[in-house]
């Protein structure tokens, strides 16, 4: 656990060097991130902190299997496309929310966590500042530009047209 009453407020790369520094005297196998926070989206911190940690990094992982030293990924792509690949350990993956059921612990493994010691490390002993590298200059909500377009032809002139207009501006297909 780092401590610290303003990490929330670190950027990506702040905090990627604040958990770099807390892993490494670790020697961690496997580091797992979310794929982005809640509050600011930036999806970057597991990039970062694979590159920090000179590690190989997957993003939007939604399944995991281990065996001899590598792992065997499913990567969720857009339009409801997967990817299946390899990568080895040790590693840090950006995990996608989904990728487990939900399972609440029974009583015997609370009291079991409770038991177990928790360290605690104060974000000014990594050495790392915080300082923000990025700033936030504008937060707004795009301007809509609805428009309708009435194709006029022959059937198959409008059918030509709006392959036309799917393929090179909607880039559909």
């Amino acid at each position: 656990h780092i401590a610290d009453d303003h990490f929330a407020q670190l950027d990506p790369l702040g905090s990627a060097k604040a958990l770099a520094a807390a892993i490494q005297k670790e020697k961690a196998d496997l580091v797992l991130t979310g794929l982005q926070s809640d509050d600011h989206g930036f999806g970057q911190t597991g990039v970062l902190l694979a590159g920090l940690l000179d590690l190989p990094h997957a993003t939007i992982i939604m399944q995991i299997e281990v065996a001899d030293g590598k792992m065997k990924l499913k990567r969720e792509l857009e339009a409801g496309w997967f990817q299946h690949m390899e990568c080895p350990l040790p590693a840090v993956l950006s995990i996608q929310s989904g990728i487990n059921k939900v399972r609440y612990a029974t009583l015997k493994g609370i009291m079991a966590a409770k038991k177990k010691e928790l360290v605690t490390i104060p974000r000014e002993s990594l050495g790392v500042s915080a300082e923000p590298t990025q700033k936030i200059e504008k937060i707004y909500v795009p301007t809509k530009t609805k428009k309708t377009e009435f194709l006029t032809g022959t059937p198959k002139e409008v059918a030509a047209k709006l392959v036309e207009k799917l393929k090179f501006e909607a880039r559909v297909i």
